[in-house]
């Protein structure tokens, strides 16, 4: 196994508004149950790393990679999400409500398709948030990212390089770029940093309840059509209360 990047597809060269990915799907409907108690009373996405609310930092980024849509699920307080997004214009926010039940971030995904258009678009975890190395790591996810030959392309990090977190890992990547997760007692180099491109091929045949997008992943794995990038720079890993100080930490030290 090798963390070297897979080759760039000379049909995918170009910044993210020539590779024509304008839409993103955020996460931001979960329940934020590590982070209590934190979130007893404000929901996870609005939490503040470095005076920004987390789905700040990720809008934030969208915009400067050129998406005009973001698609926002909401669930657990989500008047709250609609209030604090309410008017941005970079990029435009559509919500996708998940009041009456949970999807999961597989099946929120399922739910928002009608939103997200008709070709690949950003996915991302409300709490994904990184310190960029010399380009823009949403640009080198386009830059990569070629519909003829991935399902999915996922942005991965470090375990080794990452701030807040202590787990296992979660795949393995070979030379050519495409990934197999990791069985349950092995350690792997690499984690989801909870940022990819996904194309529509990849919801061919996916329930419409409630179902992890880990699902669709493994899907992809056996086809051969599950890729990754690993992440330029630091990512850090804002689960729990604690690990807001280590990523604001980070964050002053990047701007020193």
């Amino acid at each position: 196994m090798t963390d070297r990047a897979p080759r760039v597809p000379a049909n995918a060269a170009g910044n993210p508004g020539r590779n024509g990915i304008k839409t993103a799907m955020v996460l931001a409907a979960g329940l934020g149950e590590r982070m209590r108690p934190l979130t007893e009373k404000t929901p996870k996405p609005l939490i503040e790393v470095g005076g920004k609310a987390l789905i700040e930092h990720v809008l934030d980024k969208l915009a400067d990679a050129g998406v005009e849509t973001a698609v926002v699920n909401v669930h657990y307080l989500a008047d709250q999400i609609e209030a604090w997004l309410a008017g941005r214009q970079r990029p435009r926010v559509l919500f996708s409500d998940e009041r009456a039940q949970l999807l999961g971030t597989g099946g929120g995904v399922v739910k928002a398709l009608p939103l997200l258009g008709r070709r690949p678009f950003f996915h991302f975890n409300s709490d994904s948030i990184w310190i960029d190395g010399v380009k823009s790591n949403l640009a080198r996810l386009a830059d990569t990212f070629d519909g003829a030959a991935m399902d999915a392309l996922l942005l991965l990090a470090s375990g080794t390089a990452s701030i807040g977190y202590a787990g296992r890992g979660d795949y393995f990547m070979r030379t050519d770029g495409t990934l197999s997760r990791r069985a349950e007692r092995d350690v792997a180099p690499f984690i989801y940093a909870g940022v990819a491109i996904l194309s529509l091929a990849l919801f061919d045949g996916a329930p419409a309840d409630a179902f992890s997008l880990t699902r669709l992943f493994d899907r992809a794995e056996d086809k051969g059509r599950l890729f990754g990038l690993r992440l330029d720079g630091v990512w850090m890993h804002v689960g729990t209360p604690d690990a807001i100080k280590l990523a604001e930490d980070a964050i002053l030290a990047s701007a020193a």
